[in-house]
């Protein structure tokens, strides 16, 4: 009998526990719903005003929509302050550091947005997105040569894409290997015939 009487407390006690928690989500999704109105408005305070009541330090979903508000704000600094909470609440998600790039490519600041797409690829080494964008970076410094593997990881997965042959071309070029660079830039016309740099590419690899 005693044992019945536990096992109903505490199935009192979690039913009120699911009924907290279902009260606390649907008040949520109400709060995203009117942030998400406030948006398409470009009213971005009144959207943070409405998710702000249920923020919390390690809440990932209200941090990373805070930090897309500021984002849209113009608030720049606001913004990597929010997307770094949420990086810190979910480390291994590579979402939050996507967003996070967005404010400090707008701030100029490139060594940061450089480690945001290495430690992407720490996570997903695979990522097209992370490794073009990474190549980019490395071949404005003029070091081709690494810039090089970034885009060979592209053309890799995708090896009918423009971008990633039309970059691994001038890469592999102003590196020396001019037969390679011919090669990426050839493929890069098939995909994008006529294209003036691409051409240009080809004609500087056949000297």
């Amino acid at each position: 009998m005693e044992f019945l009487k536990q096992f109903t407390v505490f199935a009192m006690l979690g039913l009120s526990v699911l009924e907290v928690s279902g009260q606390t989500n649907a008040a949520l999704q109400k709060a995203f719903q009117n942030s998400y109105n406030e948006e398409s408005k470009k009213n971005y305070t009144e959207a943070i005003s409405d998710v702000m009541p249920f923020y919390t330090e390690n809440n990932y979903e209200v941090n990373l929509r805070i930090g897309w508000l500021y984002y849209l704000a113009k608030n720049y600094t606001a913004s990597q302050n929010y997307y770094n909470r949420a990086i810190n609440a979910r480390p291994n998600a590579v979402e939050a550091k996507f967003g996070l790039i967005k404010p400090l490519s707008l701030s100029g600041n490139w060594e940061k947005v450089l480690e945001q797409y290495s430690s992407i690829l720490k996570i997903d080494p695979q990522n097209t997105q992370a490794n073009y964008w990474a190549g980019i970076i490395i071949y404005n410094r003029k070091q081709y040569a690494a810039a090089s593997k970034y885009f060979a990881k592209v053309v890799a997965l995708y090896p009918f894409d423009y971008d990633g042959n039309h970059m691994l071309g001038w890469s592999l070029l102003f590196s020396g290997r001019k037969a390679e660079a011919k090669g990426s830039f050839e493929r890069a016309l098939l995909i994008k015939p006529g294209d003036t740099s691409s051409t240009d590419g080809v004609n500087r690899a056949a000297k």
